[in-house]
């Protein structure tokens, strides 16, 4: 998409019907650095400045609510060297980015298993996470060692220790119930996932919240996914009759 198109899609979208939650699988960064034959980490650097670039979109955009995928609990099983190096992305994407969110009003926390990642990492997502909490433009999740198992596992585990300890009765559960436990709980569901890198699956990324959501699938890998494909991508939403499971 050129320029120029992407101003035609910027004037053509209906500001009335935005998403209010955005959420990204950002994929392909290493079949990119492949292709260029590039070491991974370069794809996951790229990566980095896309996600810059999607984020201020969604500021500029009235967008108030993004969640990436950005390191999976299954991630793990991964080479050594790859997840430290994706480990210190995340302390370079807090410091050197922490100005710039500041700028666009961006607010970021993170969500997913956090306690378990090494402490310098842990240490600078809190730190970010505090130095923006009075933005209040568009808020950044950041899921990271997440993955949906894990979350509905975690929120079981939460809700069967307070039916327990006498704070909840089993028969008052019901899914409302269930979503306070979620990570996401002070959020409305994604209105629209968006998956670059052209592959066809959830990847256990948000199960319970991507129930009703447009799905939105580009050949795109996440190093190339800019400001004109985001354009697309809501513009493509915006076309979409939402029944959530109505006639």
């Amino acid at each position: 998409m050129t320029l120029d198109a992407s101003a035609a899609a910027l004037a053509g979208l209906d500001p009335d019907n935005m998403p209010r939650h955005v959420a990204v699988i950002m994929d392909g960064n290493r079949r990119w650095a492949r292709e260029r034959r590039l070491p991974a980490v370069e794809g996951h650097r790229r990566g980095v400045t896309a996600l810059r670039e999607l984020v201020r979109a969604c500021s500029e955009l009235g967008v108030p609510a993004v969640t990436v995928f950005a390191f999976s609990t299954d991630n793990w099983k991964r080479d050594a060297f790859e997840i430290s190096l994706l480990l210190d992305l995340l302390v370079h994407f807090a410091v050197a980015e922490e100005a710039g969110l500041i700028e666009h009003g961006v607010r970021v926390q993170a969500i997913g298993r956090i306690a378990e990642l090494p402490p310098n990492q842990r240490d600078a997502l809190r730190l970010l996470g505090e130095r923006t909490a009075g933005n209040d433009r568009v808020l950044l999740n950041l899921a990271i060692n997440y993955s949906a198992r894990a979350e509905l596992a975690d929120a079981a585990r939460a809700l069967a220790a307070d039916v327990a300890a006498g704070r909840l009765a089993p028969e008052d559960i019901g899914e409302e119930t269930l979503r306070r436990y979620l990570y996401t709980s002070q959020l409305p569901d994604p209105d629209v996932l968006i998956r670059t890198g052209g592959e066809m699956r959830l990847s256990n990324f948000m199960l319970w919240q991507l129930a009703y959501t447009e799905l939105h699938v580009t050949d795109v890998y996440w190093p190339d996914f800019r400001r004109a494909h985001l354009l697309r991508a809501i513009a493509d939403f915006q076309k979409r009759a939402r029944r959530f499971g109505g006639s």
